[in-house]
This record gives C-alpha cells, structure tokens and sequence, in this order.
C-alpha cells in the first residue's frame, strides 16, 4: 500500500517540489491549498509527471472554518495518514488581519496549522511523522501571546514573519512531546531561504543569520524530503533540522518548554 501524505502549500516553491518526489516515490498525496484552481493544475502535472494519485482539497488555513471543512473531507475520504507535512507559510509585509483579527502571518503560519494537526493527529499511522517547516528566522522571534490577537497591534513585517516561525517550533516541540511513545513522531525544519521573486525585501535583515543560504526551489525541499522518505527515523522526535537535514539546537525561546505549553493552551482557545 502507498504511503499517505496530506501536505499544505504545493502550489509554489518547495511544496510543489516536495509534493512532486513525493508522488515520485510512491505516495499517494493529498494536497490542501487555497487555490483550488492552481492546486487541481499542478495535480495534473504531478499525475502526468509520476502517476501519483493526488486529491485537491480547498484549505485556506487563516480561515478556521475553512481549516475545519478542509480536516473533515480529509477524514471522509481517507483513512490512516503516514506523513502530515504542515509547509504553508506566507511573509505579509503590510498589516494584515485573517478574519478572527489576528495577525495574518501568525493566523496562518501557527494558528491554522495547529488546528489542522489537532483535528488530524488521531488519523496518523503507527510510523506517522509529522514535520513542520519553520525557518531560521525563529532565533530573532519574540511572543507576546496577547499582541497576535489585538487588531490594533503595530508589529513590522519581520517582526511578525519571525513570530510566526518561533511558534512553529515551540509547537513541534510540545507537539513531539505529546506523540512520544506512540509511534508517531514530530519535527521541524529550516530549509534555507529560498531564492525567488516572492523573497521579501526585508529578509536583507536576516543576512547574518543566513550565512549565504540562498537556495533554489529543488535544493530546498531537500529536508523535508529527507524526514519524509528516510526509512529508519524512529528515533527522531522533537528535534529542529537544519537546510543540510542535520539536527541543531533551536533558539532558546523555542526550547522553553513554559512558553511552548502556554502557546499551546492559546491555541486551544483560539481555535476553541
């Protein structure tokens, strides 16, 4: 039996290369992404290109109900998940809001994929792994837990992209710790930056951080592929893994486990 992979964000950059070896290696995938129309066109490909089987299903992860219709068509139509790849991201530089009025990096960035994984975690196969993409950027994140929730809040759009990315791995990392022992496992990841024309213009800020990581798409799918397809990692759980897939140590925020739990316990709130 193929290996089932439910993944966000394949439209573009690393998630449609990801999404691509993946059906290449034999997974059957399902695809969550906003934009149906593109995401059922690169399905096509996919299938063209690997003979993959590829569902479509409409997720607009900064809207909760959308969240919320997109995790039950999945558990409709599907049964046991083997990868569940949370990839989706996006970098606003002005300030927006999702619907709820939250920060619209950190709505869905963190918020929506913590209510995806919640209302999927119980469908991952012995063997499941669950892996985030996060970024580098986490070490210059601060959290405010109540400030991503105040529409009134002024916050930069680096400040907020690497908020977003600090919760990513304070989630992973509770997340790991709640999965421990059940044969599932939960990991993150920093792929590199990716060299595009949907680069910000303020990742300049971030350059002596990167250390010249500027990849291509290919090159940075190159981690998440390696959790995804690497036969033996049982014993990876709760660890951070850097563009060349070698395990780091995270920030120290991200490994503040007070932090990580009271994340965790506004997340349930948010998305009740």
């Amino acid at each position: 039996m193929p290996l089932t992979t439910v993944i966000t964000g394949t439209t573009h950059g690393i998630g449609r290369v990801t999404a691509v070896e993946l059906g290449r290696a034999g997974h059957r995938l399902v695809m969550l992404c906003r934009d149906e129309p593109l995401a059922q066109r690169v399905a096509r490909d996919i299938r063209a290109q690997t003979g993959a089987e590829v569902d479509v299903v409409r997720c607009d992860l900064a809207d909760l109900a959308s969240v919320r219709a997109a995790a039950s068509a999945v558990r409709e139509i599907h049964g046991a998940i083997d990868r569940l790849i949370l990839n989706a991201g996006m970098a606003a530089t002005s300030r927006q809001r999702s619907p709820s009025g939250m920060d619209m990096n950190f709505a869905v960035n963190h918020v929506g994929h913590f209510l995806l994984c919640e209302l999927l975690r119980d469908r991952l196969a012995q063997g499941g792994r669950i892996i985030t993409v996060a970024s580098r950027a986490h070490f210059r994140g601060k959290l405010d837990l109540d400030a991503v929730a105040d529409p009134h809040e002024r916050v930069t759009a680096m400040a907020s992209y690497a908020r977003s990315k600090l919760a990513n791995v304070l989630h992973s990392f509770a997340l790991a710790r709640r999965v421990a022992g059940s044969g599932v496992t939960a990991n993150c990841l920093h792929p590199g930056v990716i060299a595009s024309n949907l680069l910000p213009r303020w990742v300049q800020f971030f350059q002596r951080y990167l250390r010249g990581q500027m990849f291509d798409e290919t090159r940075g799918a190159r981690t998440t592929l390696h959790l995804s397809l690497t036969p033996d990692l049982r014993d990876a759980n709760g660890l951070y893994f850097d563009e060349n897939a070698v395990p780091q140590m995270a920030s120290a925020l991200a490994r503040d486990t007070t932090l990580q739990e009271a994340l965790w316990q506004r997340s349930l709130q948010w998305t009740s």
